[in-house]
């Protein structure tokens, strides 16, 4: 008897601040990876779909997203906020 299926996986790639464009509130969004695997076995061997999505902090809302999305906003994400939004200062300086 062989045991075969799939079995999904769900990355955390960022989180950002974007407008939403379900609720229209500038909120925080979860960039998301989902990676569907065939298991032979319950041995996850290769993948078999791998889909990005946002999903909005404050409604919920989620929104499909291209790969070349997804990696412009990580890129987004890692670079962090302009100088001057979102920075604190130290008083010690």
């Amino acid at each position: 008897m062989i045991i075969f299926g799939t079995k999904g996986y769900l990355y955390q790639l960022a989180i950002l601040t974007l407008v939403c464009g379900h609720c229209r509130n500038p909120a925080a969004h979860t960039l998301r990876k989902r990676v569907t695997k065939f298991t032979l076995f319950f041995v996850p061997l290769f993948p078999v779909s791998t889909k990005y999505m946002t999903q909005c902090a404050f409604c919920g809302a989620e929104q499909k997203v291209s790969r070349e999305q997804a990696e412009q906003l990580r890129a987004q994400a890692v670079a962090g906020p302009p100088y001057g939004q979102g920075d604190t200062l130290d008083a010690r300086r």
